[in-house]
């Protein structure tokens, strides 16, 4: 019984985060939808038909018709020989057969599940960021990838842009007003920086872009911002050939609502 309340729990949560919401893109791309639906309707129906099976079980039932006859047979007589080969009889049926309903202890399985009905887990934010936080990056792609910006309008990038036009292609954003979206996060010497999780296929494979931001009051950390501002050129020694430290002076900071999707 334990399987299959399981089972149905599990296709229940999944529908409810796929189906019901939009609380999926927490852990998979928008593109995994369809499939989260169909798995979440297949463990819904398998885990149903674990139930009835269990509750009206042809073997369960008809069992429940022969009790009574089987109460109503005369008992044969005792004796010293017969009652020791019915008790040797009975300790081989025990020894082959499980009769108990297994350990309670796997009645605990359920509690990841409901939590789910309950508190759905956030979205990654800025203290899985927070780790690797001022990092250097290196070019992703050659400085020929990445057009020249708009220089009449504000121009919105992602983390990922920003940070690979500050390796590959500095010259493309100088001038320019540029404009990031994401999470505070804090790092040493009261340093901040504004970033997002970016997502290959899930949660678990997500890793942190993260822009340092200057001229401006730290907001507090994992709260959602939108910063304007202009590209700083990377002017550390230190660092090895081809890497950089994406950093932005800041002209506004404006607090905003986490995102519909809060990935990349």
């Amino acid at each position: 019984m334990s399987q299959g309340l399981i089972v149905t729990l599990l296709g229940g949560a999944t529908l409810k985060i796929s189906l019901f919401s939009s609380t999926y893109v927490n852990y998979v791309k928008p593109g995994f939808r369809p499939f989260l639906i169909a798995a979440g309707i297949s463990m819904l129906v398998l885990g149903a038909v674990r139930l009835l099976g269990y509750f009206w079980s042809p073997v369960a039932a008809s069992a429940a018709e022969g009790a009574p006859e089987k109460a109503s047979e005369p008992n044969p007589a005792p004796s010293g020989h017969a009652d020791h080969d019915h008790a040797d009889h009975d300790a081989d049926h025990d020894a082959g057969h499980d009769h108990g309903r297994g350990p309670s202890v796997a009645w605990l399985l359920c509690l990841p599940v409901l939590a789910i009905f309950v508190i759905a887990p956030p979205a990654l934010g800025s203290y899985a960021a927070v780790r690797t936080a001022g990092r250097p990056v290196t070019p992703p792609m050659p400085a020929e990838a990445f057009f020249p910006l708009p220089a009449d309008r504000i121009a919105d990038l992602t983390m990922a842009e920003f940070a690979g036009r500050a390796a590959a292609a500095p010259e493309t954003m100088r001038g320019r007003t540029i404009r990031l979206t994401g999470f505070v996060t804090t790092g040493d010497d009261g340093a901040w920086y504004v970033g997002r999780m970016q997502m290959a296929c899930c949660a678990a494979d997500a890793v942190a872009l993260t822009v340092r931001v200057r001229g401006a009051e730290s907001p507090p950390a994992n709260h959602w911002i939108r910063v304007t501002g202009s590209f700083v050129p990377s002017a550390s020694a230190k660092l090895p050939t081809g890497m950089v430290i994406p950093e932005l002076t800041a002209e506004s900071v404006e607090n905003i609502t986490e995102p519909a999707q809060p990935y990349e």
